[in-house]
C-alpha cells in the first residue's frame, strides 16, 4: 500500500523531478509555487540522499488552523453566494469571508491571512462589472446621442488656455 503524499511532499518531489529534468532552479520555483531558496534547500537535499530523502523532510512550520474537511465546506459555502450566508449582496469580501470562518469554525484571521487561504484554494480576486445588469442599452444609446452631447462642456474661442500657474506667456 503506498502512503499519500501531503501537499509539501508533492511539492518537493514535484521539484526534484523539474531539477532531475535540468530546469534551473528559478524556474522550478516559479512552476512549484515556492522561493528560490526553497529550491535550493531542496536541491543540496536532492543530491545527498535522493528523492526519498526529499519525501522523508519533515514539513516545518506552524500546522494549520483549519483541517481539510473545514476547507472543503468554506469551498463549499463560497460557491453557494454571500447572501446563502446572510450577506446583503453576492459580493464576497476578504471581511465576508473571515466573518463566515469567524461564524462556523471560531478561528479569526486577518485579512490578508484569509487573502492566502483564497489563494490556496484557487481562488483570484474579481472585480464586479460597475454596470447594471437589467439596463437598457437602446435607452443608454439614445441618451448618449441626446442628452450627453447638451451635458459636454462647450469649448469657447479657439485660443487654448491653461488653468496651470505655471505656464509662461
Amino acid at each position: 500500500m503506498v502512503a499519500k503524499l501531503t501537499e509539501a511532499q508533492r511539492k518537493r518531489v514535484k521539484a526534484a523531478r523539474l531539477l532531475q529534468a535540468g530546469k534551473p532552479a528559478a524556474q522550478v520555483a516559479l512552476e512549484v509555487g515556492v522561493a528560490r531558496q526553497t529550491v535550493y534547500t531542496w536541491k543540496r537535499v536532492l543530491d545527498e540522499r535522493g528523492v526519498d530523502g526529499l519525501r522523508a523532510m519533515v514539513d516545518v512550520g506552524r500546522p494549520g488552523q483549519l483541517s481539510a474537511a473545514d476547507f472543503k465546506w468554506l469551498d463549499a459555502a463560497l460557491r453557494q453566494g454571500a447572501q446563502a450566508h446572510g450577506f446583503g449582496t453576492e459580493l464576497w469580501t476578504l471581511k465576508r469571508v473571515g466573518a463566515l470562518i469567524k461564524r462556523q469554525f471560531d478561528i479569526k484571521f486577518s485579512d490578508v491571512h484569509v487573502w492566502r487561504l483564497l489563494g490556496s484554494m484557487g481562488f483570484s480576486s474579481q472585480k464586479p462589472e460597475r454596470r447594471a445588469i437589467e439596463r437598457d442599452k437602446e435607452v443608454v444609446r439614445d441618451w448618449k446621442k441626446k442628452a450627453l452631447p447638451a451635458l459636454k462642456k462647450k469649448r469657447s474661442g479657439s485660443e487654448e488656455s491653461s488653468s496651470s500657474s505655471t505656464k509662461q506667456d
